[in-house]
């Protein structure tokens, strides 16, 4: 969404992304290109521009007023599971099955990093909110944390038991929350890479957890047709389930 909360751009298997108006529902324009799924589509932070990520192994850049595609990111070799970018706008971060990270500059399309390390496909990558950091997470069972200016890797999260799906940040950037196929998330210190608490209660993959704004809470979905709310910071405690979805 976007920040004043005016749009929406949503990313779909139909291989485009649409913006819409947040408070009538209206969709304003499709944003067309891609030759594969969209796996995710994100607005800039001054709401500017719209950068997605699609199977056809290329993230795109959009204006986000009028819908041109203003550029391509293109050095991938494998499909991009997603695409983000930093806190101040200027750099871009995508996550690709090609077991790689890559770090664009966001105004001129250049790439200026790779993230290598992981074994397996990196299915999400983010800076933390002071754009220091980058945290990927991997179907390796890993996440690790890299230096964002230099590249290098500073540690990794090594306790889940199956592939990860996703990790999110705090907004103060103290903890990083990860969603695994092992059916749980856990909780981590972003600064020392300790494992905080293993959010348990899920019977099937969990799809995403993140954090919500004043970092009190967590909210995880998950493949078994539920999704939960969890006290954030260091407990982890299940505070109550949402359940109504049949798949």
């Amino acid at each position: 969404m976007l920040r004043s909360g005016r749009r929406i751009v949503t990313a779909s298997w139909d291989q485009t992304a649409k913006v819409w108006e947040a408070q009538a529902g209206t969709e304003l324009f499709t944003l067309t290109g891609h030759d594969g799924r969209v796996n995710s589509a994100a607005y800039s932070p001054d709401g500017e521009h719209i950068v997605t990520a699609s199977m056809d192994q290329i993230a795109r850049i959009w204006n986000a007023d009028t819908g041109q595609q203003l550029m391509n990111l293109t050095r991938h070799s494998n499909k991009v599971t997603s695409a983000v970018y930093s806190p101040d706008g200027r750099r871009i971060v995508t996550a690709s099955w090609d077991q790689t990270a890559k770090v664009w500059d966001a105004v001129t399309g250049q790439e200026l990093m790779t993230l290598t390390g992981h074994s397996g496909l990196v299915r999400f990558a983010a800076f933390s909110p002071d754009g220091k950091w980058i945290v990927t997470a991997s179907t390796d069972q890993t996440a690790r944390i890299w230096d964002s200016e230099s590249g290098q890797e500073l540690f990794s999260f090594k306790d889940h038991k199956a592939g990860l799906k996703s990790a999110s940040w705090s907004s103060d950037g103290k903890w990083i929350v990860t969603a695994s196929w092992d059916h749980t998330a856990r909780i981590w210190d972003s600064e020392s890479g300790q494992e905080i608490d293993t959010l348990k209660g899920h019977d099937s993959t969990v799809n995403s957890a993140s954090y919500s704004p004043d970092g009190k809470r967590i909210v995880t979905a998950s493949g078994g047709q539920t999704s939960k709310v969890w006290k954030g910071g260091k407990s982890g405690q299940e505070l109550f389930s949402l359940q109504g979805h049949n798949d």
